[in-house]
């Protein structure tokens, strides 16, 4: 369970909520309650009605696409302070993806029409949150781009960048990552097969691009995966 002094300090780093007074924050804090959540629980299924607006206040959660393959393809990672689920006040809105408790997880929570009370109270909240909003869907359309123009070991290079950048510690052995991510995990998120995505983490082992364990990858070199995710197909 979460603290009051830990919630406040989670909705603090959230960025729409981060310009609010004090006692607007702790009215904001009044209106959220927290769901507990074990490792691989459901927290909202894909295509149910976005009822609940979700902010990670402790744990990771991943957020997965249902293939027609029936594949689950891990789309991203959260962590504290950020947060999914119900955005808009419009009542036939559904969840794009389905979230997934990583970890043991502490959710705050708030329904869709109490989160849209806050917006109305608060106008500059509803702007900040377009903008955020507008940045999430120029990110997804260079993903697009990604897919599309760069070769598999040029995506997989950008896609451990973005981990390194979001979850890396410094360590001896480089920007290590503690995530847990499988071979099938970086060929969803890739759009490649698992062999391929096998295939090059080898490669990029065997130039001393990174190193991996159980649970871990390290990224050694990050300049070389710079070069490689920013190399594009004539």
């Amino acid at each position: 369970m979460c603290t009051t002094s830990a919630r406040l300090k989670i909705l603090r780093q959230i960025p729409f909520f981060r310009d609010l007074t004090s006692v607007d924050l702790e009215w904001v804090n009044s209106l959220f309650h927290e769901e507990d959540f074990k490792v691989d629980e459901v927290i909202s299924h894909s295509g149910e009605p976005a009822e609940r607006f979700f902010v990670v206040a402790d744990g990771r959660v991943k957020l997965l696409h249902h293939s027609l393959t029936g594949r689950d393809i891990l789309l991203d990672l959260l962590t504290p302070g950020e947060f999914f689920g119900a955005y808009s006040g419009q009542e036939n809105d559904a969840y794009p993806e389905t979230a997934q408790a990583q970890s043991p997880c502490c959710i705050l929570v708030i329904g869709r029409e109490t989160f849209q009370q806050i917006i109305k109270q608060h106008p500059t909240v509803a702007l900040k949150l377009i903008d955020i909003m507008a940045k999430r869907l120029q990110t997804a359309n260079e993903r697009v781009h990604q897919l599309s123009a760069l070769p598999v070991d040029g995506r997989i290079a950008s896609i451990l960048l973005m981990l390194g950048n979001k979850f890396g510690e410094k360590r001896e052995v480089g920007w290590l990552l503690q995530v847990p991510l499988s071979r099938d995990d970086l060929a969803g998120m890739t759009g490649t097969t698992t062999e391929s995505a096998s295939r090059v983490m080898s490669q990029f082992q065997k130039d001393g691009l990174i190193r991996s364990g159980r649970g871990w990858v390290a990224l050694m070199n990050r300049e070389g995966l710079e070069a490689i995710a920013g190399r594009e197909l004539n």
